[in-house]
């Protein structure tokens, strides 16, 4: 890619369906002028051939690194357990060219409905002397062979992982050696896909150190989208030490900001570690029935207290009411800012609370497709309080839409029809008076940007038609129309990144 275009001129485009054309002037990544026929002298040319435009979508969460890695790894999604998994992996290395010892990493098995966890052991027996790193569908478990614990020098565990167990093992991945070159395409081929899907943005919550990684990324190249990157905890102190603040610029090339302090409260629902006010509806005993708080009331304040007396927004992840709950009383406590990340499960009463604070419900709305059978199983009896984007919209809480791959597809247009059309299938929507309008659903996942403006970003998408057609009645039928959008160009500060 090139420098950000210091001036370009956008002609033709609608900024309504029906319009009459107008131009768009970008200087320095900003809309300057908008109008008829403006002066094109000196400006890189841009004709729009009457299109629509919108502001450029945004992923407000994303592992884009693990989101990267998905080419690299051995797909076990839809395996109905241990037994199936090991088989799969056992035919891929035979299959494979591998050098001896080469690290082998899977994505996307689910313990939900497995009648049994899995064992090193079994693993062992199908990896031979090659590291397999295997993580679980919602990131939140792990299965590793005896070679990979040595690999990361890591205590060797019989077992299944989660959680705290899990996440000090899923942070350090990268440790695990891997062609620079596979690593660089990977991310390259990320980024084109996205800018393709009109994405001009993200924010990264990858467990690596963004904020050094990204700058490098760009200056290498790798600058299709803008970026929000990160800390965890564990890289609280350093990010403060380097005096990076929320907002703040961190490379060259002006396309890499530094975003929030990522704090992950509860597990999650597949893994059935979310914590909440009433346990797990399962036959199954459960050591945790109520989920797992990987980070009480307590510290979850000092952190948000900690993070805003140096500039930092937070970002808590809480997928369990009862975690939702904590979440909300910690930025009460604190005054920090920020948002709440997932808020599957809520209690109503929450919300009002929410809205005051200024707090930002960053959600995920294809989720609620691939965890609808396991929330029927497991909270069978607070169905109307999942996924609610409703009662926040309602409740005055700004939503932003995200995906949160690899868990689900990086695809703002499949997230926006998940939330007009709560199913995936033949069902029907499941708590449909949660759901979103296509137009909601749209202003929700463009950072906050509703209109084109003199002012705003030039941050750009173009359609040949409308997202939102009035004339599409159904849920079904405007979901499908979400989902078969495909625009003609996106455009990051008046740069053309597809199209």
């Amino acid at each position: 890619m090139t420098d950000q275009d210091p001036h370009a001129l956008l002609t033709g485009v609608r900024l309504r369906p029906g319009a009459d054309p107008v131009d768009a002037r970008i200087r320095h990544g900003v809309i300057e002028e908008i109008g008829p026929h403006l002066d094109r002298a000196g400006a890189q040319h841009h004709d729009a051939g009457g299109a629509l435009v919108i502001p450029g979508l945004w992923d407000a969460h994303v592992h884009f690194g693990q989101w990267a890695a998905m080419t690299r790894r051995v797909d076990v999604s839809d395996t109905a357990g241990p037994e199936e998994v090991t088989a799969r992996i056992a035919r891929h290395i035979a299959e494979s060219d591998l050098e001896p010892g080469a690290v082998v990493q899977g994505f996307g098995w689910r313990v939900t409905d497995w009648d049994r966890l899995p064992t090193t052991a079994e693993l062992d027996a199908a990896a031979g002397d090659h590291p397999v790193v295997l993580i679980s569908g919602d990131c939140h478990a792990g299965w590793l062979s005896s070679a990979a614990f040595r690999a990361l020098a890591r205590p060797h565990h019989p077992g299944h992982l989660d959680e705290d167990d899990w996440f000090p093992i899923y942070t350090h991945l990268s440790d695990l050696s891997e062609d620079p070159r596979l690593v660089h395409g990977s991310i390259d081929a990320a980024m084109s896909d996205a800018a393709a899907k009109g994405v001009v943005g993200i924010v990264d919550m990858e467990f690596e150190s963004g904020r050094t990684a990204w700058p490098w990324r760009t200056w290498a190249g790798l600058d299709r989208l803008r970026v929000r990157t990160c800390t965890y905890p564990e890289g609280l102190e350093d990010v403060i030490a380097a005096g990076a603040r929320t907002g703040d610029v961190l490379d060259e090339a002006g396309m890499v900001t530094m975003g929030p302090l990522k704090i992950i409260s509860d597990g999650s629902l597949n893994t059935r570690t979310a914590w909440c006010c009433e346990p797990f509806l399962t036959d199954t005993t459960l050591g945790d029935p109520r989920g797992k708080q990987n980070v009480d009331r307590q510290e979850l304040t000092e952190l948000l207290t900690r993070a805003r007396a140096n500039g930092l927004i937070g970002a808590v992840h809480a997928i369990g009411d009862a975690a939702l709950v904590d979440a909300v009383a910690a930025f009460a406590a604190t005054g920090a800012r920020g948002s709440i990340e997932h808020a599957q499960l809520v209690r109503r009463e929450v919300l009002p609370q929410m809205a005051e604070l200024g707090l930002v419900a960053s959600v995920q709305p294809a989720h609620l497709l691939d965890d609808r059978d396991s929330t029927e199983d497991l909270w069978s009896d607070r169905l109307d309080r999942c996924f609610a984007l409703r009662w926040m919209t309602d409740a005055g809480v700004p939503l932003r839409l995200g995906s949160d791959a690899p868990v689900a597809p990086l695809d703002p247009w499949l997230a926006m029809a998940a939330a007009v059309h709560r199913s995936a299938d033949e069902r029907e929507p499941w708590a449909p008076e949660q759901a979103l309008s296509p137009q909601e659903a749209l202003e929700a996942s463009t950072d906050g940007i509703t209109s084109i403006e003199v002012g705003g970003p030039g941050d750009l998408v173009l359609l040949d038609e409308d997202p939102t057609p009035p004339s599409l009645r159904s849920t079904a039928e405007q979901a499908a129309h979400l989902r078969a959008m495909r625009p003609l160009a996106t455009i990051v500060g008046g740069r053309i990144t597809h199209g």
